[in-house]
């Protein structure tokens, strides 16, 4: 049996809760600036000291709602600084919090908030007020809206709240009481609310840091949080970042985000793996656009080549050459890009090409690939500086156990894992084997050094009429590589071949469109020309060489409208549900295999 361990770097507090993480920093270093609220287009600094004041005066106000020790306060917005402030504000008045996304339909909503028995609702925008408001329970009782300034109404109702009363709240949670509870996306049926402790918090945050050190404790280190803090990764971004001391700010505006870097300039990024794909398809079509394209794609090479140099410590005096030649021509662009300071960034939700990982290194930025559910509070294992490998999830964070189940699936164990699910007790019973194994539903395995490889889903492993077993993200990968690919499913499920949905990058069509005297043709047009078919085929071409000819993309659709959050087929890490996809393009995947 393939297993994998490293012990724990610090053992689990017997008390103590999340809201240490502030009260001890305003009393040890009250002058250090943590975070950075945006103020127009420029950045305000806000000290611990600060922070921890306003997160106190702001629980006063809960308190002062009603709100008890234990009790559920909801939070549906985008990823922005009061959405810090309310979470460590609910910890502070021994609350529990309950992040929804600010995409939820009023469905999945009014499931929250009745499953969880949410006391109160802390909305971004009065539109979001209006949309869940029919459907709010009456034992939410408390609404406030943060765009029509609900921190100062909180300050202003709790201001006949005593400070004992305050830090007597806050003392009350131990290492295993429940600090919020996060409901998953799911597949199918209701969402399941995973519960996380403090304690599970505080023993991903101390051993992801301290086996990370030279990343989280950089001198001036800094970090843009720009993923949702209602997904567990952008929730461990944030309290792992406080905890740290790293200095951070945040973005909730996507298209915001090339200016908010430049201005910030962080020194490291977390993101999905999407991300990283648009920014090296980004640059490749604007050097396309330029006439550079050639020289593109020869930087591309030599990046790629020094990366695996450094593994194998063997580059090439040529390579040595021409990379510093394309450092100053292209890599140094790509950082600026970035803001110009990062050197380091950590790719988590789903697996990173290879390629695209020692792309990324040979540019800079070494990207730090990690692997984690909801379940084990993000992060379970973890490439890091002094052991990486690239193309592998890395090694498990210290105190974490994997485990290689018969039929492949990834099973952890340790002070990560939750709890349980809310009030779910067969669920929980199917996700926890009898000896505290989280079975994971994913398919990996263990080399001999102890690092971990994803292969994908237990439950979205193909299984075509011929018997043959096909796993879809090898293929979606690669596809997505393609610059003129933005989002794609592979399908085949019972069919005698593989066959895939494609979806379109906007701006790169937008480009390729012009360039090729296109740009009058409707969607629906180019989803059939033969000229755009033969590029995307290419894209299939290069995503077949990684699999045998039984495995391989024999048909492809080009569907004329992109995969969104919105539209319900992607979840916010911006992974593909492959459910809904199945149901909206029944008719397009028929059609594949009539």
């Amino acid at each position: 049996m393939q297993e994998a361990f490293q012990p724990a770097l610090v053992p689990l507090p017997a008390i103590g809760n999340l809201s240490d993480i502030i009260a001890d920093r305003a009393l040890r270093e009250p002058d250090r600036i943590l975070l950075s609220r945006p103020i127009g287009d420029q950045w305000q600094p806000v000290t611990a000291k600060e922070f921890d004041h306003e997160v106190r005066d702001v629980a006063k106000g809960l308190i002062a709602s009603g709100i008890g020790i234990g009790d559920r306060v909801a939070i549906m917005a985008k990823t922005r600084y009061e959405w810090t402030v309310l979470d460590f504000a609910i910890w502070y008045a021994g609350a529990v919090s309950v992040p929804i996304y600010e995409t939820s339909s009023p469905e999945q909503v009014k499931w929250i908030l009745e499953d969880s028995g949410a006391k109160a609702l802390i909305v971004e925008t009065l539109s979001l007020l209006e949309l869940v408001s029919p459907v709010t329970p009456a034992t939410c009782a408390a609404t406030f809206v943060i765009a029509e300034h609900a921190l100062g109404e909180l300050i202003k109702l709790g201001s006949g709240i005593n400070d004992v009363d305050v830090e007597t709240k806050r003392r009350t949670a131990l290492p295993d009481s429940l600090a919020t509870l996060i409901y998953t996306s799911g597949t199918t049926g209701n969402p399941k609310g995973v519960c996380l402790s403090h304690g599970n918090f505080i023993a991903e945050c101390a051993n992801v840091v301290g086996y990370a050190n030279d990343v989280f404790l950089k001198e001036g280190g800094s970090t843009l949080l720009f993923l949702p803090v209602a997904h567990v990764f952008g929730r461990m971004i944030e309290i792992g970042s406080l905890s740290a001391g790293l200095h951070m700010a945040h973005c909730g505006d996507i298209n915001r985000l090339p200016q908010d870097l430049s201005t910030f300039k962080p020194t490291l990024v977390l993101a999905v793996p999407r991300i990283f794909e648009k920014v090296y398809n980004s640059a490749q079509t604007k050097a396309e656009e330029s006439g550079k394209g050639k020289i593109f794609a020869k930087a591309t090479d030599v990046a790629i080549a020094y990366s695996e140099g450094i593994d194998s410590k063997k580059i090439s005096l040529r390579t040595r050459v021409l990379h510093a030649i394309f450092d100053r021509l292209v890599y140094s662009k790509i950082r600026a890009g970035l803001g110009g300071r990062i050197d380091a960034a950590i790719s988590g939700g789903a697996p990173l090409s290879p390629r695209l990982g020692h792309f990324f290194r040979g540019a800079g930025i070494t990207v730090l690939e990690g692997y984690g559910l909801t379940e084990t509070t993000a992060g379970a294992s973890l490439n890091v500086n002094k052991a990486q490998k690239i193309g592998t999830m890395g090694k498990p964070v210290p105190g974490t156990q994997f485990r290689i189940a018969e039929d492949g699936e990834i099973l952890i164990k340790g002070p990560i894992v939750m709890q349980k699910y809310w009030n779910n007790e067969p669920a929980t019973h199917e996700a926890l084997t009898a000896d505290g194994y989280l079975r994971t539903g994913d398919l990996g395995s263990i080399d001999a050094d102890g690092f971990i490889t994803m292969v994908g889903r237990k439950k979205e492993i193909i299984i075509t009429s011929g018997g043959k077993n096909v796993a879809p993200e090898i293929l979606e990968d690669r596809l997505r590589s393609h610059p003129l690919v933005s989002q794609c499913m592979v399908v085949g499920d019972n069919k005698p071949f593989i066959a895939a949905l494609i979806t379109l990058d906007p701006d790169a069509m937008k480009s390729w469109a012009t360039a090729n005297s296109k740009a009058g043709l409707s969607a629906k047009d180019l989803a059939h020309d033969s000229t755009l078919r033969d590029a995307i085929q290419s894209a299939v071409d290069y995503a077949n060489k990684a699999v045998s000819r039984a495995e391989s993309i024999r048909k492809f659709s080009i569907l004329t409208e992109d995969f969104t959050i919105a539209g319900g087929q992607l979840t916010a890490k911006l992974s593909v549900k492959r459910h809904v996809v199945n149901q909206q393009y029944a008719a397009e995947i028929a059609e594949l295999f009539a």
